[in-house]
């Protein structure tokens, strides 16, 4: 989960208080042009310049899995990038998970089972469990248990999580009429 974008700037550059960058990308579908600090990380634009506030900062490391954010498809730590790096990419947040009002399959198959507790986590592991379940669409539970690795959650023990995950791969949209043609 600490991957970052390829195009990537040298870290560690001094920069003036005042200094802004432009920045563009798609944010859920839509298109986003913003001013940002060169080292404002993702994760505090989304939450305090954007209002996104549903990725979550937990250890600001890169170890918690609970800013989780999709980067052109690519599970990633938006704790770690700085925001000038997304420029022109694709970016989704686990508010860009539902359609309207409707939830997505995963977050309903969370939501169903009790794969939510406190709720700090549950962004990081939504968005970590739809990137996964996109790359292995009919997971075993060591699967998933390899899969979400990078995604820690204090509450649940992980024995419903997986179980989500599980339930979410059945009603996968892509998957739909395969598992209906082969019954």
């Amino acid at each position: 989960m600490s991957s970052t974008p390829s195009s990537l700037p040298p870290r560690g550059s001094q920069a003036n208080d005042d200094e802004r960058l432009p920045v563009a990308f798609t944010l859920n579908g839509e298109t986003v042009d913003t001013q940002v600090h060169p080292l404002d990380t993702l994760l505090e634009v989304l939450r305090d310049k954007l209002r996104l506030t549903g990725t979550k900062g937990a250890c600001h490391e890169g170890e918690c899995g609970s800013c989780t954010v999709l980067v052109n498809g690519i599970p990633m730590n938006s704790c770690l990038i700085l925001a000038p790096q997304v420029q022109g990419s694709d970016l989704v947040t686990v508010e860009g998970l539902a359609d309207g009002e409707t939830l997505s399959n995963v977050q309903q198959a969370f939501l169903d089972l009790g794969a939510v507790q406190c709720g700090y986590c549950t962004p990081g592991l939504l968005i970590a469990a739809k990137a996964f379940l996109e790359t292995c669409p009919d997971p075993t539970p060591e699967q998933i248990r390899k899969g979400m690795e990078g995604n820690i959650c204090r509450c649940t023990g992980y024995v419903k999580v997986i179980d989500a995950v599980i339930e979410a791969a059945k009603t996968m949209p892509s998957l739909k009429g395969a598992r209906h043609e082969q019954a």
